[in-house]
């Protein structure tokens, strides 16, 4: 007869539930501080993964529309936000340091990855972790308070917020790729007032000065400039460590397309042995 430890069944019904919920389906997988879904790439073991952070009023479930990720070999993660109470944007993420804190976003990224490695087999070396709006917000602030988190990080349409951080405050440097619409009005290259949570935007100028001083960069000015494409890149070649580039688009508040290919180029293209 065949026994079956606590334990062990303890594990085999962990596994079990979260059998559903790696095909892209509205079931979601679950850690102690929430939900993420996933989808994984066909016939890839151990694939890396792009963990993408949706803006205010979105979920998880829309990063699974990131086809092109999947066909590259990347595993794609999207987490649920938490909806604010009274709030009429719906749900969020709690990215401002002098707002109310839903629960610890860091420490719930950390879940997800560590999930995602043991349950899902994705490369937990190989994360790339970007966000659309108050998404690349999060992204923001994450990639200043832990640096270790991911291997890089890519923020799109969404920065730090007023006050900015300190331009010390920065724990370690960073590999990063920050994108943004020329035209955008939702968050402006100069930020704006929200009046509805009367807290201020930041300027993603100062944004991008904060990260040359936190990887050791020479200059305030970008080394190298490649206009050749549909996007403007700026970059910063001679800083001390880290990855520093800029992109910039003719368009609006949005993920401008085209946007997963080249954030994946930028990102295969990192040493990421390199501290």
């Amino acid at each position: 007869m065949i026994r079956i430890t606590a334990l062990a069944l303890t594990a085999l019904t962990a596994t079990q539930a979260h059998a559903g919920c790696a095909d892209g389906s509205d079931t979601p997988c679950t850690v102690p501080l929430g939900e993420y879904h996933i989808m994984l790439p066909e016939g890839v073991d151990t694939p890396p993964a792009l963990l993408f952070l949706h803006g205010a009023g979105g979920n998880g479930k829309q990063a699974m529309r990131m086809k092109t990720a999947l066909e590259r070999g990347y595993a794609v993660i999207g987490p649920n936000g938490l909806k604010r109470p009274n709030s009429r944007f719906g749900p969020g993420w709690s990215f401002h340091p002098a707002r109310p804190q839903q629960r610890d976003e860091i420490a719930f990224m950390r879940e997800i990855l560590d999930d995602a490695a043991q349950t899902h087999g994705i490369d937990r070396d190989r994360v790339l972790l970007a966000g659309f709006s108050i998404g690349g917000s999060m992204v923001s602030y994450m990639a200043c308070d832990a640096p270790d988190l991911a291997a890089a990080y890519a923020p799109v349409a969404g920065s730090f917020w007023r006050p900015h951080p300190a331009i010390d405050a920065c724990q370690g440097p960073v590999k990063l790729l920050h994108t943004h619409g020329w035209k955008d009005k939702t968050v402006p290259l100069e930020g704006r007032p929200v009046s509805v949570a009367d807290i201020e935007q930041g300027d993603v100028w100062y944004g991008m000065q904060i990260w040359r001083r936190v990887n050791g960069c020479l200059g305030r000015r970008a080394d190298s400039f490649d206009t050749s494409g549909a996007f403007w890149i700026r970059s910063w070649d001679t800083c001390e460590n880290g990855a520093l580039d800029f992109i910039l688009h003719p368009g609006a508040h949005g993920i401008p397309k085209g946007w997963s290919n080249t954030a994946l180029d930028w990102f295969e293209g990192l040493d990421l042995s390199a501290e």
